[in-house]
């Protein structure tokens, strides 16, 4: 029977079923933006500096823009929370940097290094700064490579071998003359089929205690993932030898999540990855074996192993059971340092101290000694679970974090190896929101066996700051005496510029080298004197984006209807004429604050110069708009912060508008709200309760909160201990009363975690089938931000047409279609 005969009916009854205000989903050609937008977003972006150990030379690494889309699109494996290349045995998608260039800091004279363009990987000097070492991967694999500073040539030490699935496969050994690096293992073999038939259903099963589980991506889903797993992931460490390229296999293969040498060179740190595997967490939370191993990679002494970690996230204090963070520490020739949890890693239980720090020195006999424990959780910044001890170069000094996520309240201990158990010295005790009273970050260095430890004079340490203010931030570099506790100020940046310490040029700080940038004058690299502010100018990279000149930006004050102090960053066309009102995008994204201090306080700088990369909303400038950038949006209220989400948000947003429109910059009736990711949900949250914001545009974002029902953000609170606040705070939910158009763009392959596809997609059809003015656009190979070119210039052109069809076109009172 011939088909032809229903072809005409099918047809009709298909056009009947499609809804007459509706669109078909489709497949679109890539779009791009006017050429000149092109321009700027194919601008070179200015290369990242990397000092040597001696403060001698500084590396420059340039990277291009952006990749193509052929690249993301190249073969991958999502395996545990790893994103795979199977051709080249790397991370997928080509390393960052495409060559590099080193600056002698005394003279001044740059010179191009050759031999080595394209797929490079960070440089990495050695210990003693006399060469720097980088992977560069090719279609054939990863392989290391080695520069020579004076001449700035460049050349292969190893074959395309390396085993980069874990990230950078090599790092230095103490004596500067060999690297230990990661390999392939000979004779592997071709990869794990999957089999043509189940063997059986995929089961997992629960005794009955409490595990919140966040919501993780790319996890292992079978057998054949776990196969998968093994074979891309084991690896053999080598040492290669930095003058001849000879190689030494030192151990057997194996899933090595690390293997640190330590400072004498005469023992391995191994931390190995085991099974059981999860198929609810990233290979982060597999079990782990921590051992010991000789300088011939036989094992010494087994010091734990890690189980399985399905429990709560990090950031809200979670920790897994038992050891955990096993390091050497530095200056010493082989002593381990590692921390405990003494609340079985939850922080639910009311204890007196939540954890401790121990070390263990070789032959790594007997149990540790503790060296200090703290009140809360050891680990550093406002999320808790950065860096919790820092070691300095002296050997003996040991900086310890604590942090308390309710109070958010940081303390920083000076502790002395030589007295464990002693009373540490308090360096400071601080709110986390407190933005004016940041002490800095210690500046760190490359000890002379390759440690990152922190930068010392004597009994003095610097820091390194943000350098917040009412007036803006304005970085600086102190010393601080630990012996005495008095600190002094090396370096201020100046009340007109932006400039941030990139680095120590000598050891007492007499020269630093940093990164000035201000309104009008494009980021360069400078060495100043620090006792007269003597200046040398080291690069002198011209505008990259001469088509933003003309463009200012100042920072505005306006207050919430609480009274509470707002600003953000107002960025004018060139050629705006004051007076003029401008169609104008409003971009933020919500910060929780414990108190209302913290919450007022001023953040960034209108002295930086105004460079774009990627879809930028500040290209709209390059359309006739203004926008107001980093709009503050506090959430204040500590663990309750979220009861009062809605209510505090729509006050925020009122408060910009009314602010813009008293200016005389916008008319109230044509400002757009946007934002990524937990902007992206502020953004949908905003059309639903507001009315302040004429359309909205949301990438990347998380719209139904009961998809993340064991806490998102900050919000410590499950699902079911607090439905009514996940309700209300879920756009999904008021999908109803989104009556402004709502543009929605996500990555196919967003890894973040909570903010799968499908969150966009079922916004979409929310608003879509309650009769809402919605698109929503899928970026092919894309994750949680967008990197290749065609999707970069197509979400700006979505920008821009939804920006010129809702907002600059728009009447009072109607929608333009």
């Amino acid at each position: 029977m011939s088909i032809r005969r229903f072809a005409a009916p099918i047809l009709a009854l298909a056009t009947l079923l499609v809804p007459p205000s509706g669109r078909l989903a489709a497949q679109e050609a890539y779009r791009t933006p006017p050429p000149d937008v092109v321009d700027i977003l194919d601008a070179s972006p200015f290369p990242q500096a990397v000092i040597s150990p001696s403060g001698d030379r500084m590396i420059l690494a340039y990277s291009e823009s952006m990749p193509g889309i052929e690249d993301l699109a190249a073969p991958m494996l999502r395996l545990a929370g790893r994103r795979i290349s199977p051709v080249t045995n790397g991370m997928h998608a080509a390393p960052p940097f495409v060559r590099f260039s080193v600056v002698d800091l005394d003279g001044g004279d740059t010179r191009d290094v050759t031999g080595a363009e394209d797929g490079l990987g960070p440089p990495l000097w050695s210990p003693v700064g006399d060469g720097f070492a980088f992977t560069r991967t090719t279609s054939d694999g990863v392989a290391l490579w080695l520069a020579d500073p004076e001449t700035g040539t460049a050349r292969a030490l190893t074959s395309p071998s390396l085993n980069g699935a874990r990230g950078e496969p090599c790092a230095w050994m103490p004596d500067s003359r060999s690297l230990l690096c990661h390999f392939v293992p000979d004779g592997r073999g071709v990869p794990p089929t999957p089999a043509a038939v189940p063997v059986g259903p995929i089961t997992q099963e629960s005794g009955g205690e409490a595990a919140p589980s966040w919501t993780f991506q790319d996890l292992l889903e079978d057998a054949h993932d776990e196969a998968l797993f093994d074979y891309y992931l084991t690896s053999q460490p080598t040492l290669v030898d930095a003058s001849t390229g000879t190689t030494q296999p030192i151990g057997a293969p194996a899933l090595y999540d690390s293997l640190d040498p330590s400072p004498n060179g005469e023992y391995y740190l191994s931390v190995r990855t085991v099974r059981p595997y999860s198929y609810l967490v990233p290979d982060s939370r597999f079990a782990r074996e921590v051992e010991v191993l000789g300088s011939d990679g036989a094992p010494l002494r087994t010091l734990t192993t890690l189980p399985l970690d399905e429990g709560g996230p990090e950031h809200l204090g979670f920790r897994r059971a038992g050891l955990r963070q096993f390091s050497w520490r530095p200056g010493v020739p082989a002593t381990l340092a590692y921390v405990e949890a003494l609340d079985g890693g939850n922080p639910a239980l009311d204890v007196p101290h939540r954890d401790r720090v121990l070390t263990l020195a070789a032959p790594f006999d007997g149990e540790g000694t503790e060296l200090v424990r703290t009140e809360h959780r050891l680990g550093s910044g406002a999320f808790g679970f950065g860096y919790p001890v820092l070691w300095g170069e002296d050997g003996e000094t040991a900086l310890v974090y604590e942090f308390d996520w309710p109070t958010r309240r940081s303390r920083a201990w000076a502790v002395q190896a030589s007295t464990p158990g002693g009373q540490p010295a308090l360096l400071w005790d601080r709110s986390t929101d407190d933005w004016y009273g940041n002490p800095g970050d210690p500046v760190m260095k490359q000890d002379g066996a390759g440690k990152r430890v922190v930068h010392m004079d004597g009994t003095s340490i610097f820091l390194a700051g943000p350098g917040g203010s009412p007036e803006g931030d304005r970085p600086f570099l102190d010393r601080l005496d630990l012996a005495t506790a008095e600190r002094q100020r090396l370096f201020h940046s100046g009340a007109d510029s932006y400039e941030t310490v990139v680095g120590l040029a000598d050891a007492r700080a007499g020269r630093i080298v940093v990164r000035r940038e201000t309104s009008e004058e494009p980021p360069n690299y400078h060495l100043v004197t620090t006792a007269n502010d003597e200046r040398t100018a080291l690069t002198s990279v011209p505008n990259p984006q001469p088509q933003l000149a003309g463009i200012t930006k100042s920072k505005i004050y306006y207050e919430r209807g609480d009274g509470i102090p707002l600003s953000g960053e107002l960025h004018l066309p060139a050629d705006y004429e004051p007076g003029q009102r401008l169609p104008v995008l409003v971009w933020a994204y919500p910060r929780e604050f414990a108190d209302e201090d913290g919450a007022g306080q001023v953040r960034g700088s209108a002295h930086r110069f105004t460079t774009i990369s990627g879809a930028s909303h500040l290209l709209l400038l390059t359309q006739g708009y203004a926008v107001l950038n980093d709009a503050a949006m506090p959430i204040v209220g500590g663990f309750a912060a979220n009861d009062t989400y809605v209510e505090q948000l729509v006050a925020n947003g009122k408060a910009a508008v009314d602010k813009l429109v008293e200016m005389g910059v916008a008319d109230r009736d044509r400002v757009g709200i946007a934002g990524h990711s937990y902007g992206a949900f502020m953004t949908a949250n905003m059309l639903a309760h507001s009315d302040d914001f004429a359309a909205g545009i949301a990438r990347s974002g998380a719209f139904n909160r009961s998809l993340t029902p064991f806490g998102f953000q900050y919000e410590r609170r499950t699902f079911w201990e607090a439905p009514e606040v996940y309700f209300r705070m879920s756009a999904f939910m008021h999908a109803e009363k989104i009556n402004e158009p709502l543009l929605l763009t996500h990555g196919v392959i967003d890894n973040n975690s909570g903010t799968f596809p499908v969150q966009s997609e079922r916004m979409y059809h929310a608003v879509k089938g309650l009769g809402g003015t919605v698109r929503l656009v899928m970026l092919p190979h894309e994750s949680h931000g967008y990197r290749a070119r065609e999707s970069v210039l197509h979400t700006v052109w979505e920008m821009f047409d939804w920006m010129r069809r809702h907002v600059k076109e728009r009447q009072p009172g109607e929608l333009v279609p």
